[in-house]
């Protein structure tokens, strides 16, 4: 197996557990705050990646796989909204079971796979490697965002060390 179907494994393997811990530990009004207006909360990027998991990485791989085309996915226009009665620790065991399935999929592709390819209709031809790639740092962004999201409250109360986290710091407004 290569080192790209490792790391990728690893880090979709990682993404639900670490979804888990903060379902089940952060208060959910903590999960709730968005960071300023027009930025998610982390239970949004949580059911952003729920929605991407359950129509966007799995079907695309397999439709890769199969050397087919596969439509735009707009998380705006096609995603789901987050209700008030949206239980974080619920959201993330979900996601947990159907991340188990992807992970099944991913399990029975082999390296010579990778360069099978399929048709965006906005980025052009792309290949089941990139696809898997994405899959990754999809994870990995909306995970720091969520987080980035719930460190906000934090932020405005460091005092002096504030010029420390600059870089994460959401001005409010």
């Amino acid at each position: 197996m290569s080192d790209q179907l490792t790391w990728i494994r690893s880090v979709l393997s990682t993404t639900p557990e670490r979804w888990i811990q903060l379902g089940e530990t952060v208060p959910p009004e903590l999960l709730r705050a968005a960071p300023k207006a027009g930025e998610w909360s982390a239970l949004e990027c949580l059911q952003h990646l729920l929605d991407a998991e359950r129509v966007v990485f799995p079907f695309r791989a397999r439709r890769l796989l199969e050397g087919q085309d596969f439509p735009a996915y707009d998380p705006v226009r096609d995603g789901t909204k987050v209700g008030p009665e949206a239980s974080p620790a619920a959201m993330a065991q979900g996601f947990r079971q159907m991340r188990a399935d992807s992970l099944q999929l991913l399990a029975g592709i082999e390296e010579r796979a990778l360069e099978r390819r399929g048709r965006h209709p906005e980025l052009g031809e792309v290949s089941l490697g990139e696809l898997l790639n994405e899959w990754a740092a999809h994870d990995l962004v909306h995970t720091m965002q969520a987080e980035r999201a719930i460190m906000q409250p934090f932020l405005q109360r460091v005092g002096p060390w504030r010029k420390s986290f600059q870089e994460h710091l959401f001005e409010p407004g």
